[in-house]
């Protein structure tokens, strides 16, 4: 499965590194991370990461196969 999150503002280079299983792009003012998300728990420990960090998802999507 392939995911799409969006983060509101731009993750400076340590905060993206907390993430090396997905890829990023700024555009709009927010940063966009997407990748494979391996399963329900991959997900979860994800978006857990996103939390711990301070970092506000403002958008969470399944990408078509």
């Amino acid at each position: 499965m392939q995911y799409e999150i969006r983060v509101e503002g731009h993750m400076s280079e340590p905060l993206i590194s907390a993430f090396p299983e997905l890829e990023h792009v700024v555009i709009s003012g927010q940063t966009v991370l997407y990748g494979p998300v391996v399963d329900e728990a991959h997900l979860y420990g994800l978006l857990a990461r996103f939390q711990s960090l301070g970092l506000h998802v403002v958008e969470l999507r399944r990408l078509p196969d």
